[in-house]
């Protein structure tokens, strides 16, 4: 079991009320939240001083090991739950598909009309989450991680930034916007300290950096 779940008592049910809870977004027609805001740039340095160094090991990965998107209300699940939450007058139709809106893709300053031009990025990829520890979850665990709304970890974004951005961590790749660079550092230092992640040596000298101008 990860340590994170004895350190902070989180329990499954404890996610999936927050999950349930963010099913409220559905019933503002105009929602224009976007990632929940990180810890401030003083905290996430202090979380990466308690992080974990280690090397990553990808064996075993599949993405299948982390069930999503699961239904978090009715007919709409993790996906279409964000892109309420992140997009400005979606309408869904009774599928809860989003027939219309328009978001704006913080990564890349792109704005679209299409939820087929918008992807849910795990800011912490998924392969990223296997190799810094999650290869010792249970699947229940990695499913809470893959659809967790209440951490700043999905958030939509342009599909073919995110294809492009695939399983990279920040020594690799960052946002091409740089004023969103601080906010994508941060929410990265979040998530990795709440789920008890490690990092890779590149890895926190990259975040070290980074949160060093933030």
């Amino acid at each position: 079991m990860p340590k994170f779940y004895a350190r902070r008592r989180l329990s499954i049910l404890g996610v999936l009320t927050g999950l349930i809870a963010s099913a409220a977004l559905f019933n503002s027609p105009s929602a224009s939240a976007a990632l929940p805001t990180p810890v401030s740039a003083a905290t996430a340095r202090s979380y990466l001083s308690q992080l974990t160094v280690a090397t990553e090991d990808r064996t075993g990965y599949s993405r299948s090991l982390f069930p999503h998107w699961i239904t978090i209300s009715g007919s709409c699940n993790t996906r279409e739950t964000v892109l309420k939450r992140d997009g400005s007058n979606v309408v869904t139709d009774s599928s809860c598909a989003a027939t219309s809106g328009s978001w704006y893709s913080p990564y890349d300053g792109a704005t679209w009309t299409a939820a087929s031009d918008l992807d849910i990025d795990h800011l912490v990829p998924l392969a990223e989450a296997w190799d810094s520890g999650a290869s010792q979850w249970t699947t229940s665990e990695r499913q809470a991680f893959a659809n967790d709304l209440t951490r700043p970890q999905l958030i939509a974004v342009t599909d073919n930034v995110n294809q492009a951005k695939g399983d990279q961590d920040p020594a690799t790749w960052m946002p091409s916007v740089t004023s969103y660079r601080c906010t994508y550092v941060r929410a990265w230092v979040q998530v990795k300290y709440y789920y008890d992640l490690s990092v890779d040596s590149a890895e926190k000298t990259a975040l070290t950096n980074y949160l060093a101008s933030c």
